[in-house]
């Protein structure tokens, strides 16, 4: 039982590094195929778009509480890696990357949710701590990629595709091989597309949900841009910054502190972690044009490093509390419908940055990412979802 939460974390850091991988290799791919500015927030949403269509699909079919989550998490890999390793196909247009990267975040959705799923079926008692151990995998997973191809600058930027489809592949063997169902599964006996809705008729669940969806306004948009307003603050300030490398730090020091949130919830209650980290964040996004315009280096790199563990701390006390709230024989459902709404969102942030990016001063980007914190602080404190047990 032991090695249950080590091997579900290294599962979910190995598979989730498929879904930056993209990002992390954009700059030579768009150099070598000729591809337009606006394509990183079109690659992003790609992968975003498919993550909601595969989570809606699974939701609809209530897939997570059907079928063994272990098995639906081991083929979801297997499909998303090679849907991943087509990009690396010669002769590419943009069009077929962005179908490829779609097909990837489609069965991402047989990753995250999934993995999610499988910790609350072995882990009621502490399960903020195994969601931050596991969202601070998905943390680091989304950095992996950056920090590949910072370290094989010298080779073809398709090895990092190469690396994260075969990690993908053992991540979905590990939880296949070494992780059954769940002590504390209840699977449910029939297809019910009245989920979907039922669930939010929940009003503690709901209250979650709405804080969740406030963060994910300007998480995802805050990681495909950071590489933009690095390489801007550079240019500016005239400073030599290894763009990748940084990106992969900012990004990883997310998984920190879903961890260090995860431990802080046997102590402190994660409503608490949640309003705080997302609080932080928020003001992050309105500081963000004065730390670009600033000199120094070091206070710009501090800042990034707040926001960096700021912005994901509240992920996992989100995600805990809407598995708490949610009815249990309708759990990862739940957490599928959630998932799928809040990367929507993330969509719509990315295109408006995407599409500001092209009209807009970079230093004043990020500033409209502070809706969301606003938002969703004011429905997350306004509903008081139900607070998990210490």
């Amino acid at each position: 039982m032991k090695h249950i939460l080590p091997t579900i974390v290294i599962a979910q850091f190995l598979s989730t590094s498929l879904w930056f991988a993209g990002n992390a290799v954009l700059a030579d791919m768009a150099a070598e195929l000729e591809l337009a500015p606006a394509f990183l927030g079109n690659l992003t949403s790609a992968v975003q778009l498919g993550f909601i269509s595969g989570t809606l699909v699974f939701a609809i079919f209530t897939i997570a509480d059907k079928f063994s989550p272990s098995k639906v998490f081991l083929w979801s890999a297997i499909i998303a890696s090679l849907f991943n390793l087509a990009v690396s196909f010669k002769g590419m247009s943009g069009i077929q990357i962005l179908v490829f990267r779609f097909g990837t975040g489609f069965f991402l959705a047989g990753i995250y949710p999934i993995g999610m799923k499988i910790a609350s079926d072995y882990f009621q008692k502490g399960l903020g701590k195994s969601l931050g151990l596991l969202v601070g995998a998905l943390v680091l997973g989304t950095a992996f990629p950056h920090l590949v191809r910072s370290m094989t600058d010298a080779l073809p930027w398709r090895f990092v595709l190469y690396a994260t489809s075969s990690l993908a592949v053992i991540g979905g063997l590990l939880i296949w091989v070494l992780v059954p169902n769940g002590p504390h599964r209840r699977p449910s006996q029939a297809f019910d597309f009245t989920v979907f809705f039922k669930v939010f008729q929940v009003k503690p669940f709901r209250s979650a949900a709405l804080g969740y969806f406030g963060h994910m306004w300007e998480l995802y948009a805050f990681w495909a841009f950071l590489p933009v307003f690095i390489l801007q603050y550079g240019k500016l300030h005239g400073q030599e910054i290894n763009i990748s490398f940084t990106s992969f730090a900012i990004i990883g020091l997310g998984g920190l502190s879903c961890a260090m949130g995860g431990y802080l919830s046997e102590k402190i209650h994660p409503s608490q972690i949640a309003k705080f980290a997302l609080t932080s964040s928020g003001i992050c996004c309105f500081l963000s044009p004065f730390i670009l315009f600033q000199p120094n280096l070091v206070v710009f790199m501090l800042f990034l490093m707040v926001w960096g563990l700021a912005i994901t701390a509240d992920s996992p006390m989100f995600s805990t509390l809407v598995a708490q709230n949610a009815p249990e024989q309708s759990r990862g459902t739940a957490l599928t419908i959630v998932n799928s709404i809040g990367f929507g969102i993330s969509i719509l942030s990315i295109q408006l940055l995407n599409m500001l990016n092209q009209n807009l001063e970079p230093a004043f980007l990020f500033l409209v990412l502070g809706i969301g914190p606003v938002i969703g602080l004011f429905y997350f404190v306004k509903g008081k979802p139900k607070q998990a047990s210490l």
